[in-house]
């Protein structure tokens, strides 16, 4: 009797053991290389998944090596930066250290290697780089913006400039508190995962439009009260900004179609929302619900398919660059004080205006030859 719960014992342990060690293997299999799921093949040509998770620290690092680098012989891009260090750290950043990024830098500005030699040996360089432009891609080049003049500080001037065109979703000088709270649990509804980013502040706080775009959405939702959408002009990105202020939640200007520049204000921070009614505050702290939205084929848009992103650490970084504004007393709205023109707006506008010159031909029924054909 003793032997035989010996051998139960010992089997019972020998199949704890395998268990344990085939758990082993598939967790290391996956840091390793389960992004192979997420790649795009042969079927679907995007990827279908993006973990983020670039620490600010690094993202700070390589957006100054990147400016600092344009008036150098050896120009670098952060995003190449990153999508290195990525790599190297199967998307971990939690090992990230920053004489990793140095060593890499100094490696490219002596000309021993080069971004594309560095990388030609890693499996997926390639698949890092794409996640991390679709998320990082229109923060950072050439803009004009205004300036205070140095003869008269009260008159304002153009400036050109290359650097971080981005802005932190909350107006300068208005306080917020956030902390990390992606994926944390929401029952509202149903039970779900928080796939964004909330900021604490006061009632009425101006919300800023984080990257130049179009607005997509605009209106009530039962979950986000008050919100805006808005979609980056490479379709790669769509913010998403919720709990607007009762009564008065958008820039009165906006309509679904509307251009915004980076760092206009967009509407108003409040706490609408849980309620299939419009314009209730159902939200017990004011908070703007800030949201970032991976979309790499249409069919990810709405559905099961979304790639929402954690954004607590790229609203670190862009705490660097926050827009001032000023109230217009008359009107109750809050307009940036200094103005920018981003090229990437201008390029939108031409091809649209191109597009539609082209739609104008194809109706009058012009033969394709005469036709323009569109970039």
């Amino acid at each position: 009797m003793i032997y035989r719960v010996k051998i139960k014992y010992a089997i019972i342990c020998e199949f704890i053991l395998i268990v344990t060690l085939a758990s082993y293997l598939v967790y290391e299999n996956y840091k390793r290389g389960s992004i192979d799921a997420f790649l795009p093949n042969s079927q679907t040509d995007y990827i279908k998944w993006v973990d983020f998770d670039v620490c600010s620290s690094a993202m700070g690092k390589a957006y100054e090596y990147d400016v600092e680098s344009q008036t150098q012989e050896v120009k670098l891009n952060w995003i190449e930066l990153l999508a290195y260090l990525g790599t190297k750290y199967g998307g971990e950043f939690s090992k990230y250290k920053e004489k990793d990024l140095n060593e890499l830098v100094q490696t490219l500005q002596s000309k021993e290697e080069n971004i594309k030699t560095l990388t030609e040996d890693m499996k997926y360089y390639d698949y890092y780089y794409e996640a991390y432009n679709a998320v990082l891609g229109g923060f950072v080049g050439e803009y004009e913006i205004e300036v205070p003049s140095r003869e008269n500080p009260e008159e304002k001037v153009w400036e050109k400039k290359y650097g971080l065109k981005a802005f932190l979703p909350i107006a300068k000088f208005f306080p917020y508190s956030d902390y990390d709270d992606f994926g944390v649990s929401r029952s509202y509804g149903y039970r779900r995962r928080h796939l964004g980013h909330d900021m604490m502040g006061q009632v009425g706080t101006p919300v800023i439009a984080v990257e130049s775009g179009y607005v997509e959405a605009l209106g009530w939702n039962q979950y986000g009260g008050w919100r805006i959408g808005i979609r980056s002009f490479d379709g790669k990105r769509y913010y998403y900004y919720a709990h607007l202020r009762k009564n008065f939640p958008y820039n009165k200007s906006l309509a679904a179609g509307s251009i915004v520049q980076a760092g206009d204000v967009i509407g108003y921070l409040g706490r609408t929302g849980y309620s299939a009614n419009e314009n209730v505050n159902n939200i017990d702290t004011p908070h703007l619900h800030f949201g970032m939205q991976l979309i790499f084929d249409e069919s990810q848009k709405e559905g099961v398919n979304e790639i929402w992103i954690d954004c607590y650490d790229i609203i670190r970084f862009l705490y660097r660059n926050r827009s001032e504004t000023v109230k217009n007393v008359e009107t109750k709205e809050w307009y940036r004080v200094y103005e920018m023109k981003d090229p990437a707006v201008e390029l939108y506008l031409q091809n649209k205006d191109k597009n539609s010159n082209t739609n104008i031909r194809h109706n009058t029924d012009e033969s394709p030859e005469d036709s323009e054909v569109n970039p």
